[in-house]
């Protein structure tokens, strides 16, 4: 990626473009959410590693709020009104995420605050790096603007996403939710496979999202090796399995948006601030 965008020619540029984007939202949103879920080892302490790894020097945030967000809020909340339904999803704004990071580490402890700084700036920094010396920018506001272009090319279809997957489904009261399988039932949802989203996101975000809600430390294969027999456990005790096509649900989230987004939080609390 970063040797094609040393061409001239418009083709090998924009495959360049492509291919870093792709790269760096497989590192940060597959990386990040499994390492997240602690799903890539078995090992706590190796996860924490790869946790710090994708999230903080790939994703420039930070890994403990990363998590906490994640894993203890919206899968301990799923479709929770106010706590783990999709109003709490942030839009991922590459020059926006830093400066969300950096409000967020006055929550943390000192040692991992200054650990999850340098791990932002070498992360950033190696990125401008290499665009200066390996692909030959010449500007530093060339490189820059090739860093947010490629760390936004996966961002509008990520946030949709996670959108599609939960709402327009049953939500429920914190005081009133049902059972824990029927929770993740009804409120998750599985989009079909995609090439490029299953290899940037990864088969948990996508098609196997209901397996991922149900078991959230498992891989991405085994969430995929699981699928048929989650269907069918979840089939023969009557629960809904829920699965639906990106064109079902784009014209779900137009036909019903004031219904659904009337009430969405204002822009600076959407990306974090």
């Amino acid at each position: 990626g970063f040797l094609c965008l040393r061409s001239a020619h418009a083709i090998p540029f924009l495959v360049g473009v492509l291919t870093l984007g792709v790269v760096h939202h497989t590192l940060t949103v597959k990386g990040g959410h499994l390492a997240s879920h602690n799903a890539l080892t078995e090992s706590k302490s190796w996860g924490k590693v790869w946790a710090i790894f994708f999230i903080e020097l790939c994703s420039a945030f930070t890994a403990e709020q990363a998590t906490y967000n994640h894993v203890k809020i919206h899968h301990g909340y799923t479709n929770i009104i106010g706590l783990g339904d999709s109003s709490t999803w942030k839009l991922t704004v590459p020059i926006i995420t830093p400066l969300v990071a950096l409000d967020l580490l006055r929550n943390v402890e000192w040692k991992a605050a200054l650990r999850t700084l340098c791990c932002m700036f070498v992360g950033l920094y190696c990125h401008y790096w290499l665009l200066l010396h390996i692909s030959g920018f010449q500007s530093p506001w060339s490189a820059l603007l090739c860093m947010l272009l490629t760390r936004s090319l996966l961002a509008h279809p990520y946030i949709h996403v996670n959108i599609f997957q939960h709402i327009g489904l049953p939500m429920f009261a914190a005081d009133q939710k049902p059972k824990r399988i029927h929770l993740m039932s009804l409120g998750v949802l599985n989009l079909p496979r995609n090439a490029l989203l299953d290899w940037s996101f990864g088969h948990s975000l996508i098609s196997c999202h209901v397996e991922h809600h149900l078991f959230p430390s498992l891989s991405d294969n085994m969430c995929l090796k699981i699928k048929p027999i989650v269907s069918q456990y979840l089939k023969q005790k009557k629960l809904p399995y829920n699965e639906d096509t990106y064109t079902s649900r784009l014209w779900l989230f137009l036909q019903r948006y004031e219904e659904l987004m009337v009430h969405a939080p204002p822009i600076t609390e959407l990306v974090g601030i």
